[in-house]
């Protein structure tokens, strides 16, 4: 990275929104460029990383150790719209629970996009709404849509991806990460590492891993002809509890007509905060679920982050409204001048721009999906859900 620069709070105009340690640690291995610290109020608790991709100067903010859902993710993205005015969309990055079925070949280190499909928006809040005779919950809830902006952005990328095949871009991105931070845990974890249970099939109690569960419940797929990841477009489930039951997991997803992951965070921020889920496919919502993939999956959600980012034009973000209601009409000229200081900044606390490297013991995947393009010689199904 470049010498350190310093800008206003106004000069930032994306949110990057990550709730574990090693999400956040691999937002701030796709930065171009990191900007020197900035004081804020003493009501804003996050500790943020501030710098550029691309054209865009972001702010990178992870939930407090022990905190998360979606009302955790809702307060840190208020306190963000607070103290940078000018904010105009965020993404949401991290790790997800992936839903294979039939349709949707979804595994470990896959990526997940919010698009919507099916009447929703993107993201289902699943467990808000009315429950009737035999337990079924209807769902009352609409959660808004990422803006146009992302979704015209979104439309490029597969393109690109379509044309590149390979996804060249994002997987260098990937590589330079693992090479010039030393990250072996966030490297690829293997085919071998990447079993689907059945269902009904319930790990073996208080083992660590699923060395001593039966094999012939594993579900038979196709081998992948290479490593790259597929990228997955549609609706993902967003609610406060930890999905790890197989059974629960695919009842919920036919009621919401099919979803591709599970995750904690993204129903509450639609419709206060516009912006795009991503999820890196770290386990599959059922009693299997470990950490191993954990760093791969948020590596590659990442990397996918970063190169829709590159396809976004910097002046169609300054013409979308602010988040906070409160800002300027900021130029791209402005959101780009990195020498000048904030004036009358709120005081007391600094954002720190510090690289989280901890070993979490995780790793892992696999090209689109979904709409669906499977890089390893292009595959297309393009369902739209």
């Amino acid at each position: 990275m470049s010498e350190s620069k310093k800008l206003q709070h106004k000069g930032y105009t994306i949110a990057w929104i990550s709730a574990l340690p090693h999400e956040l640690s691999a937002a701030q291995c796709m930065l171009d460029e990191e900007h020197e610290a900035l004081e804020v109020a003493n009501f804003d608790e996050n500790t943020c990383t501030l710098g550029r991709i691309g054209k865009h100067n972001v702010v990178m903010a992870v939930l407090g150790a022990g905190a998360y859902g979606k009302v955790s993710a809702a307060v840190r993205a208020a306190q963000i719209k607070a103290t940078f005015p000018n904010i105009r969309f965020g993404l949401v990055v991290g790790v997800g629970g992936g839903v294979p079925d039939e349709d949707h070949d979804v595994r470990l280190g896959d990526v997940v996009v919010s698009q919507p499909s099916n009447g929703f928006g993107g993201v289902i809040q699943y467990d808000l709404g009315k429950t009737g005779p035999g337990g079924h919950l209807t769902r009352n809830n609409q959660l808004n849509q990422p803006p146009d902006v992302i979704l015209t952005a979104l439309a490029a990328l597969k393109a690109k991806h379509i044309r590149k095949r390979k996804l060249e871009d994002l997987m260098g991105y990937h590589k330079k990460m693992v090479d010039e931070y030393d990250l072996k845990e966030s490297e690829y974890q293997g085919a071998e590492n990447d079993i689907l249970y059945e269902a009904e099939y319930i790990h073996v109690k208080g083992q660590p891993t699923c060395a001593r569960c039966d094999k012939a419940h594993a579900i038979e797929r196709d081998p992948r002809p290479s490593t790259v990841p597929s990228i997955h477009y549609g609706n993902i489930a967003s609610g406060d509890q930890v999905m790890k039951d197989g059974i629960t997991r695919d009842r919920i997803s036919n009621e919401l007509g099919g979803v591709l992951c599970f995750e904690m965070e993204g129903a509450g921020l639609m419709n206060s905060f516009r912006s795009l889920n991503i999820r890196g496919i770290c386990d599959y919502c059922d009693s299997h679920k470990n950490k191993r993939w954990q760093s791969y999956a948020a590596a590659i959600a990442a990397a996918y982050a970063k190169d829709l980012l590159s396809v976004v034009p910097a002046n169609k973000v300054v013409d979308e409204p602010t988040l906070s209601g409160s800002g300027t009409a900021t130029t791209t000229s402005e959101a780009s001048e990195a020498n000048h200081t904030s004036s009358g900044a709120p005081p007391k606390q600094s954002y720190g721009s510090r690289l989280w490297t901890g070993n979490l013991n995780s790793g892992g995947g696999p090209i689109i999906q979904g709409d669906q393009i499977s890089g390893h010689d292009i595959n297309f199904s393009w369902n739209n859900r």
